[in-house]
Parts: structure tokens; sequence; C-alpha cells
């Protein structure tokens, strides 16, 4: 696989700092029963990267020290990792919220029977991938077979009381371009999905983020060997806008590795490039670090990848951070 931290380390992208901490992100291990083009973490059925028990038992003793908002849980497909219950539960008991990015599929892995009733019990928000609503683009981008998965789980999490109104059970969807192109304007695009899965499945969901490909890990070098890397990246900085600075996910988030090490960001944490230290220590930091220290006005550590956040109608954990562009 191509390296792109060599072509995006050269940037111009604007200096910024951190406001306070209200989200952590944790990757939980790499291993997922799916191996998507577009996947930034590279992850699939044989990676083995998975976090320790003691790196697992310091998230609700950060989540309580810092007082942090969400925890928002990836991988990989975090639902493998066998401490996943047990920490959804410890974190719903401090009244924190929590968030799974689930592939959808997962839910009919073994062991996975009764995931869907987990999540639904502990009212996990679920954060769903569905690149497309049509079984061609779906397949074509994920395997043979997955959009019937994909369209199965939403049923089951619809029959569960998820996406439907006053439930309290939210059920987000994500959509990744299938190529080098920025995502529509997701407001058009989130009417689009809700009209045709009602329609053609009976299938309600609360909201659509559009999220940019990140010019990293597998799509990175895919546009590398097929010689569009440097087009996209022009296609990203010509469509920056400024007024998305304020709203970029790495402002309020710490992004947490499977070995429990901190990064501004997921996409900094898959090109090795830690959350910058304060200036009197030298060292990275870590989970445990956090039962201490604060990370608050810490500068953010950029490249040219972060203008994949900032083009057009912008790109974060949460969707699209402003309206399309005049």
């Amino acid at each position: 696989m191509h390296a792109t931290l060599p072509l995006l380390a050269d940037t111009r992208f604007p200096a910024i700092r951190r406001q306070p901490l209200r989200t952590l992100q944790v990757n939980l291990g790499y291993r997922c029963n799916q191996s998507c083009l577009h996947c930034h973490v590279n992850a699939g059925p044989n990676r083995t990267e998975m976090m320790d028990a003691a790196t697992l038992a310091l998230i609700p003793e950060v989540l309580k020290a810092r007082a942090i908002e969400t925890l928002d849980l990836t991988g990989g497909a975090p639902e493998l990792h066998e401490g996943f219950r047990t920490l959804v539960t410890a974190a719903r008991a401090l009244g924190v919220k929590v968030i799974d990015r689930c592939n959808l599929t997962i839910l009919f892995e073994p062991g996975q029977d009764d995931l869907a009733e987990f999540l639904a019990e502990h009212a996990v928000e679920v954060v769903a991938s569905l690149p497309c609503y049509s079984a061609d683009n779906v397949d074509r981008q994920r395997g043979t077979g997955v959009f019937d998965k994909s369209i199965a789980g939403l049923q089951r999490l619809n029959a569960l009381g998820y996406g439907q109104p006053g439930s309290g059970r939210v059920l987000n969807l994500v959509y990744n371009p299938q190529g080098p192109s920025l995502p529509p304007p997701q407001a058009k695009l989130e009417a689009d999905y809700k009209r045709e899965l009602q329609q053609h499945f009976g299938i309600t969901f609360n909201t659509l983020y559009a999220l940019a490909n990140m010019p990293i890990q597998r799509f990175g070098s895919t546009l590398i060997s097929k010689g569009q890397f440097h087009t996209y990246m022009d296609l990203l900085k010509s469509q920056h806008r400024d007024e998305n600075l304020a709203a970029v996910m790495c402002r309020s988030l710490v992004s947490v590795d499977w070995q429990g090490w901190l990064y501004d960001c997921d996409f900094n944490q898959q090109l090795g490039l830690p959350l910058p230290p304060r200036r009197d220590d030298r060292t990275r930091l870590h989970l445990r670090d956090l039962l201490a220290q604060g990370v608050d006005e810490h500068p953010i550590r950029v490249a040219d990848h972060c203008f994949g956040c900032t083009a057009g109608s912008g790109s974060s954990c949460g969707g699209a951070l402003q309206g399309p562009a005049a």
C-alpha cells in the first residue's frame, strides 16, 4: 500500500487550537467483518490489533474525570471487541451518551444475535454506514450481498424503535462518495435517502451524514495507484471554506487508538500523527494522562488531509458543517 503522509505533510492548512473536550472517540481495534475501499483505517477480517483490558478499563475513569459528554466507539467493527458491551454499560451508567459506528452487517455475525437488542436497551445512538440506497453501488464498494444485509439490519433496528419519532433511539446513516469527489449537499441527499428507503423498504432514520473520503490509507493508496491523488487534493484545497474551521471535530474531540495513545482525530491516528503535547512536555500523551490533565487550548496537528474536513459543505463525524457553498 502506498504511503500518503509524505504527500500531505507540507501544508498551508490554517493553524487551529482545541476548545473544551466534549467527545472521546475510541478505536477499539481494526478487526472488521468487511473490507471497504474507502476505509481510512484499512480494517478487515485479518486485522488482529485490539485494545487490551487494562486500557479499556481506563475509559470510564477518563469519562468521569474529564466530565466528557459523549463516547464515540469505532473500529474496525467496535462490536467485535469482547469488552464492547461492558464498556457501553459502564459509560451509560455514568450518564454518558454512547455512539456506536456500526456497519449493519455486524448484526448478523455469529455471536451478535442479540446485539441490536443490547443497543436498544442501553439507548446507544447508532451511526450506520450505508454509502447508497442502490444495491449495485453498495455491493460494488463493500462486497456482494452487503446491501441486502444492511437493509435487513436497518429494518431490525426500526422494529426496535430506532429512527422512530419519540422513541429516543437515534439512527443516523453515513454516506461516502464512491470516488474522488465531494459529497453532494447533505440536506437534499438526506431527502433522497428518506424517500427511497421508505418507499422501497419501509425504513426510517433520523439524519444522514455526508462525509468526504480522506486521501489516506486504503483510499489514498488507491488514488495514488490510479494517478488521481493530486487531482483530488487540488479539489479539496480549491473548495476550502474558512467558516468550516469553527466546527471541525478535532476542536472538541480526542481520538484514542487501540493502544490508548491520543490523537487530534481518527485521521491523524491513521497517519501516526499523535496529539501534540504541551510545550514543556516532549512525550506523546496516553489515555491515562487524561486522568490528571485536560487538553484544552492544545494546538491541533494539521496536514493537507485536513482540507477533507473543510472543503465544500464541510465534513466531520457529525456530517456536513455548513450549508452548500453559494
